[in-house]
């Protein structure tokens, strides 16, 4: 049985896969019985959540603390200790290994008898429990200490060593700041003090964070998982190529077009790029784009689908808490940006097709557009019930329900997307596993939100970066970017948007920057870091699929995705391009910025009809950033849409000058 110990580490082995080769070996061995636990939980808490989704949610503590223990759980049983040599499917009895394997496990089952029994602590007398925060118990100060020790041990397995890192330099921080220097230095949080607020109170571990993950992002994963079971993947690459194969670059155009589909379902970069550059990597590589620019687009567009409504990334859930906003009111917020960012990727595509004399796929050799919608067109109306629900006021739990069901019924309209009931529980056991590492993030990240407010060190920090930047608010943008990058090589993009949201959100709104432009602000650069060297991890799947040096294509994706380090500073010195203010600026603001990334993309690409000498290159560029420049604000006396207006003049008069004077000026018409 060599398929089951691969579900111990990367658990794509649903329970019925697994119980069909149970039946057909005859017997059970201990990796089948712990995948076999991790299948049954995985499904178990699921259903948990569409019961409360109808039902409502019990007491907070106790359903907070029931979805982060199955996560604990799950994320011990999925990463064993010592899993890259004792779960080896080449293990046969007698081998020294199973010595080890079962010491492993013996551990493993310890971590997951003290998760299981702090629970039961916790809901033994929950009422008694919640009331005794301020005065605690002896054994509350050992479990308290117990569970960080877990978390922190799940984190390391399931996210990664750098993310238990930092947490555990603002736990010693809080505990042990007078040994700091600087920002850091201060009184040192008794002990007993920072277990109440990291273990008994909702600031710490059970905090904003996992009450979003446990409340909204896993119902809205599980229905990602349900419309991918269905057959959406296929579905939104068939449609994109029908859409743009016949333009020129067809193929690049259907990539972007297809990642940004595919973004509205899934927020997951690297599954997006494994997803749809299967397809169209090779597709471009055939016809005459360069392997890395190939690479970097199907990067670009695949990373676009944090940023995509109506489903963003985790971390959009947690701006509408943190803002006490609607999720629909941060998804709407994010429609213009996410424009923006695929546009400038189109652009590029289509000037690396004229650069390169890239011709179009010939209609005939594409799916008709009319067969692929009627094939489908019901997938996309579930992704309109959830929008509808939302619009309605429904709140997200129950549009996230509601369009779960929508999509198990609207299955049955064709019998090539029909979900049958072993399709439902697959895609409910990868919609719990998805959310898992999401959960055990979020519950670090808890801790670290409750160091800081424990120690102070929040207020001292915003005070200490205000004046680092010197009263500047470009400086403190760049200063916040550069940490949003720097945290995001080795954090989530949830656990970087948190802890700057903890840390340096409060100084750019102290310096009068909007609120949902300054959690926007942060969310944009925990993102980025999927596509910038030197840990961009969704540039690096891509170059997996293309053949490609993955920091080559990582700098390559960079470049094609220049809006997404641009557009961020514009909607902060503009935020009617987050729909805040009156509807015409921001009609307005969002037609001068497609024409300002339509001026980038020329000069960074330096192609307008032809070759652009360097000089004109700069020019172009110059024209963007004045077309991106906030039309309501003053500089030197000159109002910004008198420089909007001069950056559209520059580039429309480049533009015709150009086409009327270079040869083969048709092939620029069509975009």
């Amino acid at each position: 049985m060599t398929a089951v110990p691969q579900i111990i580490q990367y658990g794509e082995v649903k329970v019925i896969t697994l119980m069909e080769g149970v039946l057909r070996e005859r017997r059970f061995s201990l990796p089948v019985v712990v995948a076999f636990a991790a299948s049954a939980l995985s499904i178990a808490l699921a259903l948990f959540h569409l019961y409360v989704a109808v039902f409502g949610t019990p007491e907070t503590r106790s359903f907070r603390s029931t979805h982060l223990t199955v996560m604990l759980v799950l994320a011990i049983l999925l990463y064993p200790l010592c899993r890259k040599t004792v779960w080896d499917p080449l293990v046969r009895p007698g081998d020294a290994r199973n010595g080890l394997r079962v010491s492993a496990f013996l551990a493993d089952l310890a971590l997951v008898g003290l998760g299981v029994g702090i629970q039961i602590y916790t809901l033994y007398d929950i009422d008694d429990f919640n009331f005794r925060g301020g005065n605690l118990l002896p054994s509350d100060l050992w479990l308290g200490a117990v569970m960080i020790l877990l978390v922190l041990e799940a984190t390391r397995r399931a996210v990664g060593p750098a993310m238990v890192a930092v947490t555990a330099f603002f736990i010693l921080q809080a505990l042990f700041s007078d040994h700091f220097f600087g920002v850091f230095y201060g009184p040192p949080t008794t002990y007993t003090k920072y277990i109440d607020v990291i273990f008994m109170r909702p600031d710490g571990i059970f905090g904003i964070p996992i009450m979003v993950v446990s409340t909204y992002i896993v119902l809205f994963i599980i229905f990602g998982a349900l419309l991918i079971r269905s057959g959406a993947g296929k579905f939104f690459i068939d449609l994109a190529v029908a859409l743009t194969g016949h333009r020129i670059g067809g193929p690049a155009k259907a990539s972007v077009v297809a990642s940004a589909f595919m973004g509205m379902v899934s927020g997951s970069a690297v599954a997006n790029v494994v997803t749809t550059g299967s397809f169209t990597i090779p597709l471009m590589k055939q016809l005459g784009y360069r392997p890395r620019f190939a690479a970097a687009v199907e990067a670009c567009a695949s990373s676009g689908g944090q940023i995509t409504p109506p489903i963003l990334g985790a971390a959009a859930f947690i701006i509408a808490e943190f803002l006490q906003v609607s999720y629909l009111t941060v998804a709407v917020a994010a429609v213009v940006p996410a424009f923006l960012y695929f546009a400038t990727v189109y652009f590029m595509v289509h000037l690396e097709a004229q650069k390169h004399g890239i011709e179009r796929i010939p209609r005939d050799q594409l799916p008709r557009l009319t067969e692929v919608l009627a094939r489908g067109w019901h997938l996309l109306f579930s992704l309109v019930v959830l929008i509808a629900l939302l619009v309605a006021g429904f709140t997200a739990m129950m549009a996230a329900f509601w369009s779960i069901v929508a999509i198990v019924v609207l299955s049955f309209i064709n019998a090539s997307t029909r979900i049958s009931a072993a399709d439902l529980f697959a895609a409910m056991e990868a919609g719990v596993r998805t959310t898992m590492p999401v959960s055990i993030a979020c519950a670090c990240a808890g801790i670290i939100i409750g160091s800081v407010f424990a120690s102070g060190l929040g207020l001292k920090f915003t005070h200490s970066v205000i004046a680092l930047s010197g009263g500047s608010l470009m400086v403190l943008l760049i200063l916040t970017a550069l940490a949003s990058i720097l945290l995001g090589m080795g954090l989530t993009t949830t656990a970087v948007y948190i802890t700057l949201a903890a840390l340096i959100i409060p100084s750019l709104e102290r310096m009068g920057v909007a609120p949902m432009a300054a959690h926007m602000f942060a969310f944009y650069f925990g993102v980025v870091s999927t596509i910038t060297p030197p840990v961009a991890l969704a540039a690096f799947a891509a170059a997996g699929i293309a053949g490609t040096p993955p920091m080559v294509t990582a700098f390559e994706a960079s470049k094609v995705g220049i809006a997404k380090y641009l557009v961020p500073f514009a909607f902060v010195y503009n935020p009617s391009l987050l729909f805040e203010g009156p509807f015409w600026l921001t009609a307005y603001s969002t037609g001068a910025a497609l024409l300002g990334v339509w001026a980038l993309s020329t000069g960074i690409e330096g192609w307008l009809h032809g070759r652009l000498a360097p000089a004109l290159r700069i020019v172009l560029i110059g024209a963007a950033l004045c077309l991106l420049f906030p039309p309501q604000l003053v500089v030197e006396g000159i109002p910004g849409y008198i420089l909007n207006g001069a950056g559209a003049l520059i580039f429309v008069a480049t533009h015709l000058f150009r086409s009327r004077t270079i040869s083969g000026t048709g092939a620029g018409a069509e975009i």
